[in-house]
């Protein structure tokens, strides 16, 4: 069978099913936060919230979408015009694979905080993901996770880096 993407299978959920992932580095300044309000006013949802479904909970995290999201919980008039229902694209993938997910998405259109971005390298480097991964996954160069990963403070991080021997000073006699 040949791959169907996920956004030809959209599905209203209930936004009480819906929830936000906790790793999301993006932030939309308030007078673009407006203007989405404006989009979604006057345009209705164009795009879906791209969700990974939690069965044991039978909750939707965000992987994509949470400023859409937002707009219904923040302005009654568009949850009332919705019924309380949002278009969802869901995505089944393991954690790793969605916060990268969420970064290629963000990136894509948008600015991180960094503080944030170094939270996910750090995350991603505990569950086990080489800076290759990492650089393949959600597009950054070694120095731009190097960086990254010095945000953090965290020893651990700099585990497997082969660091060249200082210099010795000279005796001088």
């Amino acid at each position: 069978m040949a791959y169907k993407s996920p956004v030809y299978n959209i599905i209203a959920v209930p936004i009480d099913k819906i929830q936000a992932n906790n790793y999301n580095p993006n932030t939309v300044a308030p007078p673009e936060m407006k203007l989405l309000y404006e989009s979604i006013k006057n345009d209705g949802y164009t795009m879906p919230i791209v969700c990974y479904h939690d069965s044991k909970e039978d909750k939707y995290i965000i992987v994509d979408g949470f400023h859409r999201y937002r707009i219904m919980l923040e302005h009654e008039d568009i949850y009332e015009r919705e019924g309380g229902m949002l278009p969802v694209s869901v995505i089944d993938k393991e954690l790793d694979q969605r916060m990268a997910s969420t970064i290629r998405h963000n990136r894509a259109r948008g600015t991180h905080d960094v503080e944030l971005m170094s939270s996910i390298v750090r995350d991603l480097h505990e569950l086990g993901r080489s800076d290759a991964w990492i650089s393949k996954h959600l597009g950054m160069d070694k120095d731009e996770i190097l960086r990254l990963k010095q945000i953090t403070g965290l020893a651990a991080l700099f585990k497997d880096i082969d660091f060249g021997q200082a210099w010795k000073p000279v005796d001088e006699e």
